[in-house]
């Protein structure tokens, strides 16, 4: 999608974790190794837009982790969303930012199909993380130690 707005956008991604590993695909304008993710939509909530994603880009329909467990749902139409395990901001360019809703996920579905939008997807090992063999920025590598971190304490 487009930028919203000519400063910042939202966004929205996911570190998937499966078999002790997380998925990355090769950003098709950057050239950078990433986690699944992009902008929030005008008509979608950040977990709306993190789930889309993740299925865009990679053809996994995955699960969220983290949602809040309320003895009694509300009853005013309203509906509790999934908190973000993180929210950062960072620039994505020199005049333009994204503040990213940071979220973990499990994958229930579908297939990874590199054919969507990227060229490459792949699962990457905590030693590949820690030895940085794709070359990930620092902040992709922290996010993606602390998923595998919380998902070998589930």
């Amino acid at each position: 999608m487009a930028h919203i707005h000519d400063k910042i956008d939202f966004t929205a991604s996911v570190y998937v974790v499966k078999d002790n590993a997380v998925l990355f695909h090769k950003h098709q304008k950057l050239g950078i190794w990433l986690q699944p993710g992009g902008h929030i939509e005008l008509d979608q909530d950040p977990n709306e837009a993190a789930v889309r994603e993740v299925q865009e880009e990679t053809g996994l329909d995955i699960e969220l982790i983290g949602n809040p467990q309320l003895a009694h749902a509300p009853t005013d139409g309203s509906r509790d969303l999934i908190p973000p395990m993180f929210l950062n901001r960072h620039n994505f360019n020199e005049t333009h930012e994204h503040i990213d809703f940071v979220y973990f996920g499990k994958v229930i579905g579908g297939e990874v199909k590199a054919e969507y939008e990227r060229a490459e997807v792949r699962w990457v090992t905590r030693d590949e993380i820690e030895q940085n063999t794709l070359g990930l920025l620092d902040g992709v590598r922290t996010y993606a130690l602390a998923a595998l971190d919380y998902f070998a304490q589930q």
